[in-house]
């Protein structure tokens, strides 16, 4: 069986990581680790799980300069990164680096439309690809060789596999309507609105029926008069929202295979006083 490729949104675990460990974690300089910690500790998970042939981070904009152009209140209510946070950002490059992982930046896109566009790489080269987020957008990526590992809580053993089956349990609608499906219901993390009074039974049933949110517009004097009025009187910023919920494609080569390197990623763990991170490395390299 083929090994899949990993790629991984590290803002999204980051933040997440951050968030879910004491900021008491301190490093040998005294300075925060918990987010390195907890993310280091969440790869480490899939890798043990999947085996993927190689691993890389993708890094990216906290908001795509086009997609703030198309709606300005785009993220704008989400606050200013953590002072605690930064330098662990700054120095996730290097960290993530020593574990012969790839690391992918980009100024302009976000880190969700450099995992898409690795997905499809894969896919297209006949291989598998496993994206690890905690974004909901990515789940119009899955199909038939892609599926997203979706982080879960602490007494997990594992982050979630979500395939195909398991977008259409979640949301009801096929991976390809998951942007129609957000234009429609809206995603407060996004800062996103969706269209007034249609949620998301609403948005599921309008997509079941019509296929698409151009299929709701067209059809929307056929819906009871509070859903209508929202299709057609919303239908220009409805299009906004699904542009900016569609993720844009940037043309990267496939990945070569790159093993983990445990070595290398236990000393850079004891550089930075994760004594028991470094531990577990040191024990993976040695039953590799």
């Amino acid at each position: 069986m083929p090994r899949p490729l990993l790629a991984v949104d590290a803002p999204s675990l980051l933040y997440r990581a951050f968030f879910a460990l004491p900021k008491t974690i301190e490093g040998a300089d005294g300075r925060p680790v918990n987010a390195l910690l907890g993310t280091a500790n969440l790869v480490l998970q899939a890798v043990e799980l999947y085996g993927p042939r190689a691993v890389v981070l993708c890094f990216g904009a906290e908001a795509a300069h086009y997609r703030v152009e198309l709606y300005p209140p785009y993220h704008a209510q989400r606050p200013p990164m953590p002072p605690e946070l930064e330098g662990q950002w700054a120095d996730g490059d290097a960290f993530f680096s020593a574990f012969a992982g790839t690391v992918l930046t980009h100024d302009q896109l976000e880190a969700a439309d450099l995992l898409g566009s690795l997905a499809r790489t894969e896919a297209d080269a006949g291989g598998d690809a496993l994206l690890f987020t905690g974004d909901r957008d990515i789940f119009q990526c899955v199909r038939e060789h892609v599926s997203v590992l979706f982080p879960a809580g602490a007494r997990a053993q594992g982050p979630e596999l979500v395939d195909v089956a398991g977008v259409r349990r979640r949301y009801g609608v096929e991976p390809g309507q998951v942007p129609d499906f957000i234009a429609l219901r809206g995603d407060p993390s996004d800062g996103l609105p969706g269209a007034p009074g249609i949620g998301e039974k609403t948005a599921r049933d309008l997509l079941r029926e019509y296929g698409s949110l151009e299929g709701a517009i067209a059809g929307a004097l056929r819906e009871r008069p509070r859903v209508s009025a929202a299709l057609r009187d919303g239908a220009d910023e409805l299009r906004a929202f699904r542009e900016i919920a569609t993720l844009r494609h940037v043309e990267l080569g496939r990945p070569p295979d790159r093993p983990t390197d445990f070595a290398g990623a236990a000393a850079a763990a004891r550089e930075r006083g994760l004594r028991r991170l470094a531990e577990r490395l040191e024990r993976l390299g040695q039953a590799a």
